[in-house]
């Protein structure tokens, strides 16, 4: 099982584009993938992070929201 990064994004949203530009070299280095969920395909992801994207959630559950720079998110991967 490969370890991924979730990233919550919407439709032309800049700053999540931004915010994938970021997590590119890390997940290489890391060695892990990337899952994108547009929070529009659903209710829920949309009241919860509807506001907030782009939001990554960490292979260790936790959640980091815009927004972040790449050293931030290695420090956060260990």
């Amino acid at each position: 099982m490969n370890a991924e990064i979730i990233i919550y994004t919407g439709r032309q949203c800049h700053l999540c584009d931004q915010a994938k530009d970021i997590l590119s070299p890390l997940l290489d280095q890391k060695k892990l993938h990337l899952r994108e969920l547009d929070v529009g395909s659903d209710v829920t992801l949309q009241k919860k992070y509807g506001l907030r994207i782009p939001v990554i959630v960490l292979p260790n559950g936790q959640e980091k929201g815009w927004p972040f720079t790449a050293a931030q998110i290695l420090r956060l991967l260990g």
